[in-house]
């Protein structure tokens, strides 16, 4: 029972049937009131007309000299009184007169005292003071009689047909309310499971959507409206779960990838030396310089995925200073200069005038350093490599160009993602602390991003490469 309680359909069907009961509720007493009111006012209009052509008989038979009792006698003769009594009253409140409707009489109020005004008064006397089944509803008139007498006429009706009418409609309410509750229960519930059978429908297609089959969808049943607007962010969502997904997979492949061929060569290095109880010095040196060069390349793999994983993970924030970009850029120069001398490259660096910059100091000195490394590793020997740097109104844009052989046009789109390398088996044929994982231009790029800035090929072809970084200049440098 409490998880029926916890349905949405469950629910949408009580709020509806309670707001329809109310405003049945509401109805329901709207029309009771206006028909007793109605009912009341046919009924008083009745005994206006009676007590008014009762009153021009009484008053014409006085001007005449008779007497209260023949007057009103002659004008009871004369009128018709149709389910009414009638009956005049002294000052006093003595009777002089009446024609009773069998046991119904026409009867004064219990306060007379109230009767002294001019007009026309209705009063309704209870059925313990009248006598009449449902109570009794009085006209009275207060009628001169005489230069300083008067006399009150007295017509009453009984209220059972008033009384009558409102049971009979208050039955027919009170019996039409509930059943027309049940059917809208029922067309409630029945419009409610339509309306909600396509979320029942997201809800098992969600279900079966798991790490294995991110591929499926949720079904869109009317796309124009609200649910199949859910349905489709949620489409979207799972769209980007999946690429999430895959990214991950096959960032995992190729870290696995990269890693076991370090670990490989230096476990075949171990096992080759101790495969001898002896050996000279020179074949220790070397197995110790290979795994050395192994190892040195495997602790930057590590180090750029763990980089990559806090950045994707938002756990790496900047930590921005104020420096100068000339003085990074020049250091970072003379760094490069010592990498470049193996193969005879020169860098070439022209500085320029003070160059004032916000940002995180040593993220920009590692997005340096791997483009220049970059641009050492594919710039044949006694090549050249060129540094610039130069301020505009807003940005400050750093190029790296070498004159290596170029990348080819159809592998320009991929440079920028995780362990790709442009040529896989020149990586593989350098130097093992030198050769990289494919994980330096992706760095590169979301440390410039992360300063709001972009990085980009701008040039490759057989004269070389150029990649520009732009930084926008925060408004506080």
């Amino acid at each position: 029972m409490p998880a029926l309680f916890d349905s949405v359909r469950t629910k949408l069907t009580l709020w509806y049937v309670g707001v329809l009961a109310l405003v049945l509720l509401v109805f329901s007493a709207g029309v009771y009131t206006l028909t007793a009111r109605k009912l009341n006012a046919r009924l008083d209009a009745g005994l206006r007309t009676t007590v008014e052509g009762t009153a021009r008989l009484f008053i014409h038979e006085k001007e005449e000299d008779s007497t209260d009792e023949h007057a009103a006698a002659s004008a009871f003769r004369k009128y018709y009184y149709p389910r009414q009594a009638v009956a005049v009253f002294d000052q006093a409140g003595r009777l002089v007169k009446e024609q009773p409707l069998g046991e119904i009489h026409a009867t004064l109020p219990a306060s007379p005292a109230a009767l002294d005004r001019a007009g026309l008064q209705f009063f309704q006397l209870s059925e313990e003071h009248s006598g009449a089944d449902d109570g009794l509803r009085v006209a009275v008139q207060r009628l001169p009689s005489g230069p300083t007498g008067a006399v009150f006429l007295v017509v009453g009706q009984s209220a059972s047909e008033v009384v009558d009418e409102l049971e009979l409609l208050g039955g027919i309410l009170a019996a039409a309310a509930p059943l027309a509750l049940l059917l809208i229960a029922a067309g409630g519930w029945f419009l409610a499971r339509r309306a909600l059978a396509p979320v029942v429908a997201m809800s098992e297609r969600a279900r079966q959507i798991s790490g294995e089959n991110l591929a499926e969808r949720l079904p869109v049943a009317n796309p124009r409206d609200e649910l199949g607007q859910l349905a489709a962010t949620f489409n979207e969502m799972l769209a980007r779960l999946q690429t999430a997904f895959e990214r991950q997979r096959e960032f995992m492949a190729d870290a696995s990838h990269e890693l076991r061929t370090p670990l490989s060569v230096m476990h075949t290095a171990a096992q080759v030396i101790l495969e001898k109880p002896q050996r000279n010095e020179d074949e220790y040196r070397e197995a110790l310089r290979l795994i050395d060069g192994h190892t040195a390349r495997l602790a930057r793999i590590v180090a750029d995925m763990f980089t990559l994983a806090r950045a994707d993970a938002g756990r790496r924030p900047l930590h921005p200073t104020d420096f100068y970009l000339d003085e990074l850029v020049g250091e970072t120069v003379q760094a490069a200069r010592l990498l470049a001398a193996r193969k005879n490259i020169r860098v070439e660096w022209a500085e320029p005038g003070e160059t004032r910059f916000r940002g995180d100091e040593d993220l920009l000195r590692q997005l340096l350093l791997n483009l220049l490394d970059n641009a050492i590793k594919f710039t044949p020997a006694d090549g050249a490599i060129r540094v610039y740097l130069s301020r505009q109104t807003a940005a400050c844009e750093i190029a790296v160009t070498d004159s290596g052989a170029g990348i080819a046009t159809e592998i320009q789109p991929r440079i920028f993602e995780r362990f790709f390398r442009v040529d896989k088996a020149r990586a593989r044929a350098e130097n093992g602390a030198g050769s990289g994982a494919g994980l330096g231009l992706s760095i590169a790029r979301w440390i410039a991003e992360a300063h709001a800035g972009s990085l980009e090929l701008r040039r490759s072809d057989q004269q070389g490469s150029t990649f520009a970084v732009r930084l926008p200049i925060p408004l506080s440098s």
